[in-house]
């Protein structure tokens, strides 16, 4: 049958982020693709324990449809998380929603028509540019270096598109790249905005692991005026299955938020907001963060370490202070499709840049994550990661 799908639905089933998590799943490869968290460190127990809880105090509540913008006493814990950082709201600033992905959907929704523009790091998170996409948004990428998005660049963007209706950044321990935007480009990215009356789509969910360096506040924090949508999730700092997150504006753009929420989903997952606020009234979730970032630290280490002695010298890689990612960029015009099916036929696995561009695409890119991955195993991948790419330069050079 020939379906009469509308414009929204994709004419490609190429489905990228479905590939990934397929290879992360092979137990026959060494998988430095998905992005995941390391599953020994869900605190399994612990949310055994306060499931019980819950069910013996408000089982039946726990199970009832609920409202739409989300368990008061979560978005009460969060409120209290948020001004901690330097965000100052309270439970009416605050939407819960169906992990980050819903954030950005509803962010989206409720600003995207067909032909608006979306600025965006280049390269950026590859599922906000298919939502962007879907909703008819025109994507324009800004440059970045080492410190994150080029203001010089931004503002040039802005000003040649006068429909832009929000700037989208990862400013923390960016995806795909790992890098962090530093204080002053966050002010300066604020005066942008407020200069060409824009919103800002503020995306945070590796902010909370930071493992070396200072830390760096929100871009939400420098505002002057609420033009700023801070969104996070517990994927990231609890476990992802969970699929709750949250997001953090004005009171009067939660309302829309909450209206446009009850259209899709009535309310996120009530019994798992139940049990996500039992645990953080029960426990420090701050104690289970400082365990993530040891691991992780280590984990970085050892793969900065092994790409240091086994990538060739003209390689280009970010250097993280946090979150889960390494960025690489392989120099000559490199096929990263053919290097990646170098790798897997080697038993090692990366995400090609491709899909993270939102517009020109820069070859020879690709994601490295390090938390998801055993120690031992990771100076093995790596030495054969190194070993596909010098042969694929080779190879690039005899070409030409």
């Amino acid at each position: 049958m020939d379906y009469q799908f509308s414009r929204n639905v994709p004419v490609s089933d190429e489905d990228p982020v479905g590939n990934i998590l397929k290879v992360a799943g092979d137990p026959n490869i060494i998988s430095f693709a998905g992005g995941l968290p390391a599953p020994e460190l869900f605190p399994v127990e612990e949310l055994k324990q306060v499931t019980d809880a819950v069910y013996d105090e408000s089982g039946r509540q726990a199970l009832q449809y609920s409202i739409a913008n989300g368990d008061p006493e979560l978005r009460d814990q969060i409120a209290k998380r948020m001004n901690k950082q330097g965000i100052t709201c309270d439970t009416d600033n605050i939407i819960i929603t169906t992990g980050s992905q819903q954030s950005i959907d509803l962010t989206a929704k409720c600003f995207i028509n067909p032909g608006d523009t979306v600025i965006v790091e280049q390269p950026t998170y590859l599922c906000a540019l298919d939502v962007f996409r879907s909703y008819g948004a025109h994507l324009v990428g800004v440059e970045m270096d080492d410190d994150g998005m080029k203001m010089d660049a931004l503002e040039a963007a802005v000003q040649a598109n006068p429909n832009t209706k929000f700037i989208y950044t990862i400013p923390s321990f960016q995806n795909p790249t790992g890098r962090t935007m530093p204080a002053d480009r966050r002010q300066k990215m604020i005066d942008i905005a407020d200069k060409y009356n824009v919103m800002i789509l503020e995306d945070d969910p590796y902010g909370a692991i930071r493992f070396a360096g200072e830390d760096v506040a929100p871009v939400k924090t420098f505002e002057h005026e609420e033009r700023v949508i801070y969104m996070s999730t517990f994927s990231k700092i609890l476990a992802p299955g969970l699929r709750i997150g949250w997001v953090v504006a004005e009171k009067k753009l939660i309302k829309k938020f909450t209206l446009m929420k009850q259209t899709v989903d009535v309310h996120s997952d009530n019994l798992t907001q139940h049990i996500i606020a039992k645990y953080m009234a029960t426990y420090n979730i701050d104690d289970h963060i400082a365990k993530i970032k040891q691991v992780y630290r280590k984990r970085e280490g050892i793969m900065m370490d092994a790409i240091q002695e086994y990538f060739p010298e003209n390689v280009h890689y970010s250097h993280p202070e946090g979150g889960l990612f390494i960025w690489v960029e392989v120099p000559g015009n490199i096929n990263t499709q053919d290097l990646f099916n170098t790798c897997i036929a080697n038993n090692v696995a990366f995400v090609p840049g491709e899909p993270f561009y939102a517009d020109k695409v820069i070859p020879g890119t690709f994601r490295l994550n390090y938390s998801n991955m055993a120690e031992d195993q990771i100076k093995v991948g790596i030495q054969r990661l190194g070993k596909a790419i010098e042969e694929t330069m080779n190879e690039t050079v005899a070409a030409d």
